[in-house]
């Protein structure tokens, strides 16, 4: 099964429970361009730069430029004969390709007919009220999970605006209604530029919105972002829905594209923009490609892909490493495999560029899913209305740390139900260019709710996915921070280590269930059973508990 990827099919329809992961990149990789000159990240050992130019030089490349604080060359090389001269050198750990790092963890409501699924809920408009509790609060059944309602955390500790939470994503839709007020927009960054095509002139981003394909960075063509964002922080306004830390400032760090791919140097650029602009927690809900798993040594490899998943991980340990030490804590979703990431054993769908390179190969425990199981980052699986760990999460004894509401669109039953996702903001301009709704602003299906006030009309939208656990984590850090951070230039700050203990001390500990070997039963997809490991303290289905944003509230240090 394609990672994140599931199909349903029956009445002779196909839905896609998943992000789809378009197999592809702007540079590197064998085929048609091998022989082309193109940029590689070049990631050099302690003390080893000059050797690692002397390398480059004498295996046909040019060093551009050199970047100190995380410690790689960007060089320009003749295609995998570079790399694979490079594999030669031990001043070299690790060499990436500008290849993208896919926006894997959420499932977009490509939603069949009406009633093809039993779905519940009503698409349509509705008219915003006033005051607490929001319009909308009644549908977020994750909220009052972990006690983020009117009555809980927003009375005591609704967060404070001196707390930055970075969103690295594909953008923030910061003119929407229900986060502007939230937004910071003289910090916020978009660290890509859009490209309509790809090199063999596939459509890749589309048609440029704005002067020299560059977004402002308030603007969001996916939609993925902007509701990773609305989970954590939007405001309690009187209309909509409300996050988890309804009152601190989200910066945008852009690195995904239009088309809801990203690219490994914007990511790394993104994590290290947030540790020098005193960004206090990041969200990150997206993982590695070309690569399912990254292997260091796989004898199913070449040398330069091997080289290649060596740099990826690298790399990205190394802009994490730089952000944690400078206060930023990391959060990450873990990912929509329905995988025991403890006991991977093969790999079908890597590498997935160029178009049809992939190949099945076995993999072990020691090939890592980045940056869901990169050290320093806490990884967040996802749970349903009714608290069992959702089928599509990923999950391990050794990778899960926190678990959350991400939804689960079959709990309870094994029909389809839309209303157990996650409802928060959604751009217009996103929903539009995909259909989802009409001409005159019309919902076309149950995942979309308008709601008008003031005549101004804003969008919501149900969706499931680690991308919406992850998030509950990061609201829920926002708050500790708030309470128990020190003043700092930025406004406050707090040790990672710090936010971590207390997110596992007020997190809502959940067992394993009973057997322990559980099976899921939904409609239209094969039984599946999931195995869950560990004690009631610390399994491999909620990591330590379910985030607690209540607690987090009223804990002491």
């Amino acid at each position: 099964m394609r990672r994140g990827i599931r199909r349903l099919t029956g009445a002779g329809t196909v839905l896609a429970l998943a992000a789809t992961l378009t197999a592809g990149a702007l540079d590197g990789g064998a085929g048609p361009v091998a022989s082309q000159a193109r940029e590689y990240l070049v990631f050099y050992a302690d003390g080893a730069h000059d050797r690692a130019i002397d390398a480059i030089d004498a295996s046909g490349g040019t060093a551009l430029s050199t970047e100190t604080r995380l410690g790689y060359v960007v060089a320009s090389g003749p295609g995998s004969r570079f790399v694979e001269n490079l594999a030669g050198s031990d001043a070299v750990v690790g060499v990436s390709s500008d290849r993208r790092i896919g926006s894997a963890t959420a499932i977009p409501a490509a939603l069949p007919p009406s009633g093809a699924l039993g779905q519940s809920g009503t698409p349509g408009t509705r008219k915003a009220g006033t005051g607490a509790p929001e319009p909308l609060a009644e549908r977020q059944w994750d909220m009052k999970m972990i006690g983020a309602t009117a009555d809980g955390s927003y009375a005591t500790a609704p967060g404070s605006k001196k707390v930055l939470v970075g969103v690295i994503d594909t953008g923030i839709d910061g003119r929407h209604p229900d986060i502007a007020p939230n937004f910071n927009y003289a910090l916020s960054r978009n660290f890509v530029t859009d490209r309509p095509k790809d090199p063999n002139g596939k459509t890749l981003d589309g048609p440029c919105e704005f002067k020299n394909c560059k977004d402002p960075v308030d603007w969001d063509d996916d939609g993925h972002g902007t509701h990773v964002a609305s989970t954590i922080a939007s405001p309690v306004n009187g209309r909509g829905v409300a996050g988890v830390a309804p009152g601190v400032s989200l910066v945008n760090l852009r690195a995904g594209r239009d088309s809801g791919l990203f690219f490994l140097k914007p990511s790394i650029e993104a994590l290290t923009y947030a540790a020098d602009a005193g960004i206090d927690v990041v969200n990150m809900s997206f993982y590695v490609d070309p690569w399912l798993f990254n292997c260091k040594a796989n004898p199913a490899d070449s040398k330069a892909e091997q080289l290649e998943q060596r740099g990826v991980i690298t790399g990205m340990q190394r802009a994490l490493d730089y952000a944690r030490k400078r206060g930023v804590t990391l959060i990450s979703a873990i990912g929509n495999g329905s995988t025991d990431l403890g006991r991977p054993k093969t790999d079908e769908t890597s590498p997935d560029y160029p178009k049809e390179a992939e190949r099945t190969r076995k993999v072990d425990n020691s090939c890592l899913n980045v940056p869901a199981e990169s050290k320093g980052v806490i990884s967040v699986s996802s749970v349903g209305p009714s608290q069992r760990k959702a089928y599509y999460s990923d999950y391990g004894i050794e990778q899960t740390d926190l678990s959350a509401p991400g939804g689960d669109e079959f709990d309870g039953s094994a029909r389809y139900d839309t209303t157990k996702g996650i409802l928060a903001a959604a751009p217009e301009n996103a929903l539009r260019a995909k259909g989802q709704i009409s001409a005159d602003g019309t919902p076309k299906d149950r995942s979309i709710i308008r709601e008008c006030r003031d005549n101004v009309c804003a969008y919501y939208q149900y969706l499931v996915g680690t991308s919406m656990a992850a998030p509950h984590a990061t609201g829920v850090a926002a708050i500790l921070i708030s309470r128990f951070g020190k003043p700092d230039k930025s406004g406050l700050t707090m040790p990672p280590a710090d936010v971590q203990r207390l997110l596992y001390a007020t997190a809502t500990s959940k067992a394993c269930p009973s057997p322990r070997k559980y099976v899921y039963k939904i409609d239209l997809l094969a039984d599946e059973a999931h195995k869950c490991e560990g004690s009631k303290a610390r399994n491999g289905f909620y990591g330590r508990g379910i985030v607690n944003a209540a607690k987090a509230a009223s804990v002491t240090p």
